[in-house]
């Protein structure tokens, strides 16, 4: 009777110990984002695909289990570096988040004077790459944006046109190197500056139609600048083209909350709505989302999962090589990362940017947004003129 009792702790001890060791490694990671003020629409979406990312990573790699803890930055440079350095303080290994270059600044700033990486798809100023932080990382950048924005107007030989940009420091470098570009292809381009703060935009169209009479108007800001300048440009419709945004534009919430604003209004994009994927990665990232929020996937949630599933890789890889402790462990690991995405390519350079960056351009047509440019990933011919208030 003994015998069978010690026999049965022994088995007991065994499972146990099994159990134990089967246990996943917790790996905190910080995501500081916009949940709330007027960067949330952006924040809000790529939050989502770090979500994803996080029960993605966690099914494959069942030996770490990553938690994601999150602070809302309210759209506040201040509140970004709070949220750093309380993070700072849980002992998370990294950071990825950032919806803005003017959120992203103070953040990146904060998370290299604690020594910590920190990956972002909001930062695409060039500043980030030029101060000298070891620990930074973006997957997109301004080249990036300019170059397809710019393949575009060429590719529909515009020869005048206006750009309507927000002063803000990521649009304002848009806008610079816009200009350069299309200005070496011989093509007359107008500038019209606009504070953030804006309301009206009527006075700035009525200027654009009246002394600039352009071709095409390229606007760059994010999602309210998109609206004030859309309602005032319907009203006062400019005889242009095509109108043609960055960023938070061509994108499944414009096109379900202001469906006439936006119709044939095109901007960068990565993916088409309703998305479309063809690769096994892709799939299973559609369909995580659509079954953790009941909707399909846009860029802003692809750049969220993007950023984040990429600095999950290499926390794995250093933790597999037992260096994550170490100073420099996972900023190296990081720079050891090179392989195709949901959004192409990425490597990171020594000075953390992704030289491989391109965006697709998207357009709104009949509540979708169909990819328009370049010719190899185009799901539809550009409709044209491409404003709202004028028939195909």
């Amino acid at each position: 009777m003994k015998h069978s009792y010690l026999s049965f702790l022994t088995v007991l001890c065994v499972i146990t110990a099994s159990a134990v060791s089967a246990a996943p490694q917790e790996i905190r990671v910080g995501s500081v984002i916009s949940l709330t003020g007027n960067n949330a629409r952006g924040g809000t979406g790529m939050h989502e695909g770090m979500q994803v990312a996080v029960e993605v990573f966690n099914e494959r790699q069942p030996e770490y289990a990553i938690r994601l803890l999150t602070v809302d930055d309210e759209s506040a440079p201040s509140k970004a570096i709070a949220a750093v350095a309380q993070l700072s303080s849980q002992r998370v290994v990294a950071i990825t988040g950032g919806a803005t270059s003017d959120l992203v600044a103070p953040a990146a700033a904060a998370a290299d004077k604690v020594s910590m990486v920190y990956i972002t798809s909001g930062g695409t100023s060039e500043e980030f790459v030029n101060q000298g932080y070891r620990k930074f990382f973006r997957i997109n950048n301004t080249h990036g944006y300019v170059n397809a924005m710019t393949g575009l107007f060429t590719d529909m030989g515009i020869q005048n046109m206006s750009v309507v940009y927000s002063t803000q420091k990521s649009t304002y470098e848009l806008a610079r190197d816009v200009k350069q570009t299309m200005e070496a292809k011989g093509v007359t381009v107008h500038m019209h500056p606009f504070d953030p703060a804006i309301r009206d935009f009527k006075p700035v169209v009525n200027k654009v139609k009246l002394l600039d009479q352009p071709e095409l108007i390229n606007v760059l800001g994010y999602e309210n600048d998109y609206v004030g300048f859309l309602r005032a440009a319907r009203i006062l419709q400019p005889d242009v083209k095509a109108i043609v945004g960055v960023w938070q534009i061509a994108n499944a919430k414009m096109a379900h909350e202001f469906p006439d604003l936006v119709r044939n209004i095109s901007g960068t994009e990565m993916l088409p709505y309703p998305v479309e994927f063809s690769d096994a990665e892709g799939q299973a990232f559609e369909h995580r989302f659509k079954e953790k929020f009941n909707k399909s996937p846009d860029y802003l949630n692809e750049y969220g999962y993007v950023q984040s599933m990429l600095l999950f890789e290499a926390i794995a890889r250093a933790a597999d090589k037992e260096i994550l402790d170490t100073p420099n462990g996972l900023a190296d690991e990081m720079r050891n990362t090179d392989r195709q995405t949901l959004i192409g390519r990425v490597k990171f350079e020594d000075n953390g940017d992704n030289p491989y960056f391109m965006p697709n351009i998207g357009q709104h047509q009949e509540g979708r947004v169909v990819l328009v440019w370049p010719d190899q990933a185009a799901t539809g011919e550009m409709n044209l003129p491409g404003v709202p208030w004028r028939a195909q």
